[in-house]
C-alpha cells in the first residue's frame, strides 16, 4: 500500500532492524511510564523482530523516510491462542502481532492507518477474519480495537509479559 512517496506501509528490510528495535523500547518506555506493563525487556526482543523480517511478515509505516509505525502480520496461530473460541474457523485467519506506533506519534492516526492496511490485507488474501491480541491493562487498546468492529472472545496468558490476561480479539472479515 502506497500512500505517496513520502508516506507509505512497505516490507520492513533487515537494514530497518535498528530503528524498529528503537522503536519497541520507546514504546516500551511510554507505555510503562503510563502504567502499562504490557511490553518489558523479555518482549519484544530483537531476535523475535529479526525473524518477523526474515518471514517477511513485519511490516513499516514510513513518513518522509522515517519509521513511525510498525505491525506484525501471520498467518501462523500461537499454540496459546488455541483454547480460545474463535468465530470463524481456524486454519484460514491472520494475526496481527506487535503493533506499534513511536510514541512522539501516538494520537496522530498511524495505528488506525495500520489496521485498516491489516483488515486491506486480510480481504485480499481471502483470510476468514483477523486475529489479535491486546493486554487486559490497556483499555485504550481495547476501545481501539472494538471501535473498529473486533469482538472480544477470551484471555491468554504471556508470563514473561505480565501475570494480567491478554484479551483476544476477532474480525470476521
Amino acid at each position: 500500500m502506497v500512500f505517496s512517496k513520502t508516506n507509505m506501509i512497505r516490507k520492513a528490510v533487515f537494514s530497518d532492524l535498528d530503528t524498529i528495535h528503537k522503536l519497541t523500547k520507546a514504546c516500551a518506555k511510554a507505555m510503562i511510564t503510563n502504567g502499562i506493563y504490557q511490553w518489558n525487556e523479555h518482549y519484544p526482543t530483537r531476535e523475535r523482530l529479526y525473524l518477523d523480517i526474515e518471514l517477511q511478515e513485519l511490516y513499516v509505516f514510513a513518513e518522509h523516510h522515517q519509521i513511525r509505525g510498525m505491525i506484525v502480520l501471520t498467518p501462523m496461530m500461537d499454540e496459546e491462542y488455541i483454547p480460545i473460541q474463535w468465530i470463524t474457523p481456524s486454519g484460514n485467519n491472520l494475526y496481527v502481532h506487535r503493533l506499534a506506533v513511536h510514541p512522539e506519534f501516538w494520537g496522530q492516526g498511524y495505528a488506525q492507518q495500520l489496521m485498516s492496511f491489516a483488515e486491506e490485507c486480510g480481504r485480499k488474501r481471502a483470510f476468514n477474519s483477523l486475529r489479535l491480541d491486546t493486554f487486559s491493562q490497556n483499555s485504550r487498546n481495547q476501545k481501539f480495537y472494538e471501535t473498529r468492529g473486533y469482538q472480544r472472545l477470551g484471555n491468554i496468558f504471556f508470563p514473561k509479559q505480565s501475570e494480567h490476561p491478554f484479551y483476544c480479539y476477532e474480525l470476521a472479515l
